[in-house]
């Protein structure tokens, strides 16, 4: 435990000290709890990411074996995305990115080359490179949340387990040393006042 000066200073200062940390405390532990809640909330969207992504797949790989087959470079120019627009959404004081919009560049397929089936080819693939997109997002945000919700949990650890036990040790010990302090100037004091009272009543014989 760090040093301290036994003083009445010291003392305000300290008291002082545990207000603030008493004060901060609960906003602290609001912020944990809303942080905690964001990370439940996001691990469950990037799961459902994640299983929508992967049943989407089989689609996928059905429409790319055809196309290997069948118009070879055509799957590449399905997946080329034009514009993909991410904002920002504020969690407890943190700024994590969220999905907005996501467009595609334009295919006009030759009526004449093209199979009939190359809009549906498209829808799938272009799902999945969006799904994709949103689950990249998400781990995203997960790691931002994650790595706040660890500073906050820190903090408040911090004041929990150190700063305010610390400060409320260090106002008993300052209390029982100005009391002790206190006692014994009282002690005294009362043996200067018998003193005096002493030599009043018992006055010196002075020599004639």
């Amino acid at each position: 435990m760090a040093k301290i000066k036994l003083t009445k200073n010291e003392l305000k200062q300290q008291r002082d000290a545990l207000k603030r940390f008493q004060r901060y405390l609960p906003t602290l532990q609001l912020k944990k709890q809303q942080l905690q809640v964001e990370v439940r909330h996001v691990r469950e969207v990037l799961a459902r990411l994640a299983a929508d992504e992967q049943a989407l797949a089989a689609g996928v790989r059905r429409w790319v074996a055809v196309l290997e087959e069948t118009a070879k470079g055509l799957l590449e120019s399905l997946q080329q995305v034009r514009e993909w627009r991410v904002g920002t959404r504020n969690v407890a004081g943190i700024d994590t990115p969220v999905f907005e919009s996501l467009s595609f560049e334009p295919v006009v397929p030759d009526l004449f080359l093209s199979p009939p089936w190359i809009e549906g080819a498209a829808q799938v693939v272009r799902q999945h490179v969006e799904l994709h997109l949103r689950r990249r997002l998400a781990e995203e945000q997960v790691q931002l949340i994650e790595q706040e919700l660890r500073v906050v949990t820190q903090r408040v650890n911090l004041f929990e387990k150190v700063k305010i036990p610390e400060a409320r040790e260090h106002i008993r010990r300052i209390q029982i040393y100005l009391g002790d302090q206190q006692t014994n100037a009282v002690g005294r004091a009362k043996i200067a006042k018998e003193k005096c009272q002493s030599r009043a009543a018992h006055p010196a014989v002075v020599a004639a």
